[in-house]
Parts: structure tokens; sequence; C-alpha cells
């Protein structure tokens, strides 16, 4: 987290003279700075989307909100191939620098306190953009009333396998998706420790009788 702006005012003190009734204790709370999010938004993105590009990535969204005295920064980024802890802890690092020397030249891209947070989408982020449906081929998704598996995509669209037949869906038409949670049914599930089973119960057989 970075931190910005001044600290707050000292708690005031009980009023002096003759014994009375003393007044209660007053604290001067400090006042987040007015902001316009939307062109603080701005600012930030300005800055933020080189970094993002030149480490290879696609800035996928960024947030700015306000949690008390202090606002939170949320930068989602993700590339082909997905996005691992050590990527997101560099591009974390290297935007935290570019918003420190953006102040440094030009003043405050962002007056007050800020928390930066660095990560990638989940799969309820939407799929709006090509690349978004590219990374999720093979995944079922629910798209323009129909729900099917992400075959391939091109420069023309998508296409679908929709209860078995393919269904092809031109860029333009083409809605959010939203990819759909699949469980695997249990009689279909690979638990891995039927092959050590079988071995154990061998060893159990071979054995008996020694002492």
């Amino acid at each position: 987290m970075t931190q910005r702006g001044r600290a707050g005012a000292r708690p005031g003190g009980r009023p002096s003279g003759r014994r009375t009734r003393p007044e209660p204790e007053t604290r001067s709370t400090p006042v987040a700075p007015r902001v316009d999010l939307a062109a603080a938004r701005a600012r930030l993105r300005e800055v933020v989307e080189p970094v993002v590009a030149r480490s290879g990535y696609d800035l996928e969204d960024l947030t700015l909100t306000r949690a008390g005295r202090r606002f939170v920064v949320r930068v989602l980024i993700d590339a082909d191939g997905g996005i691992g802890l050590d990527d997101v802890a560099v591009v974390s690092r290297e935007i935290s620098e570019a918003l420190d020397a953006a102040d440094e030249q030009g003043g405050e891209v962002l007056a007050g306190e800020y928390q930066l947070e660095v990560g990638s989408p989940g799969v309820d982020r939407p799929l709006t953009e090509p690349r978004h449906w590219r990374r999720n081929i093979g995944r079922l998704v629910a798209v323009n009333g129909l729900t099917g598996r992400v075959l391939r995509t091109g420069d023309a669209g998508v296409t679908l396998d929709v209860d078995g037949a393919e269904r092809e869906l031109a860029w333009a038409e083409l809605g959010r998706g939203q990819v759909q949670i699949e469980f695997k049914r249990m009689d279909e599930a690979d638990f891995g420790d039927e092959d050590d089973a079988d071995d154990l119960d061998e060893d159990d057989d071979e054995g008996e009788g020694e002492e």
C-alpha cells in the first residue's frame, strides 16, 4: 500500500479553569480528499496500461473504489496461457514504480492513500473480446440464449458445439458470453487410487501365512 496525504489532527484537550464537569474530548478525524473517480481512473489507466502492455499482458479491467479514508485500485491482467503468482508480483511492482514516477514528474495521479491490488480475472468474467473466447476454447459457455462448448475461434467469429451440432456466431452478433461451471459426475471421476488399492490387495494376498 502506498501512503499519501497528511496525518490527522491531534485530539483536543480539556478546558482549564475552575473545577467543573469536564466536556467530552473531541477528535478531529481526517477526511478523505474529494476525488472525481472517473477522472482519476482515466489518469491511472494512462499510467498502468503501457506498463501492462510492455510486460506482454492485456489490461482486462481497472477499477477505483473508495474504502473509508483510502482508495483501492484493482488491476486485472491476463494472457494466453494464464497468469501465475510470480507474474502478478512482477507486474504489481512495476505498476507501483510507474505510479510513483508519474507523481514525481507531473503531480499526483491519485490524491490520498491508496492500496494497489493486481490479479487475474476469474471464470465469472464476461467474455466480451475475441481473446476471451480464444482463451476459453474447450469450455462450456452460455451466450445469445445458447449453451455450448467453444470449439474454435477465427477472424469471423466463434464456433460452438451445441448438443452435438456446430453453431457459428459472428463477432458482430455475439453477446456477452459466460463460462459455465461444470461438475464432473461421480461415476465418471478418476480418483487416481484404484491401481494403488489393487496393488495393496495383491500384496496382502501374497503376504498371507507369512510370519
